[in-house]
């Protein structure tokens, strides 16, 4: 299969650093998009979908802010020809969304009562033994 290019402009210096672990990314979201949905829910069938979409923005995020080890002009050009979600790193980067798993557990226009998700709600406010999890990405508590 011929690989599809983003843009005319070519990467930056240190782009073939990452670039095996971003194609294995890759792979891995085509097979979710493919995978079966038989004997699922409709809201699990893109659960697989936002984790991978949120592994793949994570590790340029890690990249750049806590190892330093690409450029900025790297992470710009990521960011630019959207590999790596702008807005949830944006929100990485404030204080109580550290390890926010998706975008759509903080808009409260989603929910029935116009709050948050229940996966946003710390562990030692829910009742002991309660498995949580997310309707909209499958998350089983990302608020610490």
């Amino acid at each position: 299969m011929p690989r599809v290019r983003r843009s005319r402009k070519q990467p930056p210096d240190g782009w073939e650093l990452i670039e095996p672990t971003l194609d294995e990314l890759d792979q891995k979201m085509r097979e979710a998009e493919s995978d079966s949905h038989e004997g699922k829910r409709i809201v699990e069938t893109l659960w697989p979908v936002f984790k991978i979409h949120n592994q793949k923005s994570r590790y340029i995020y890690d990249l750049f802010y806590r190892r330093k080890a690409i450029s900025r002009e790297l992470y710009e050009y990521c960011l630019q020809e959207s590999i790596a979600d702008k807005n949830l790193i944006a929100k990485w980067k404030k204080q109580g969304y550290e390890n926010l798993c998706c975008l759509r557990c903080i808009q409260a226009r989603d929910t029935n009562f116009g709050t948050n998700c229940i996966c946003r709600v710390p562990k030692s406010k829910l009742e002991a033994g309660k498995v949580v999890e997310c309707i909209h990405c499958g998350c089983r508590g990302c608020s610490g």
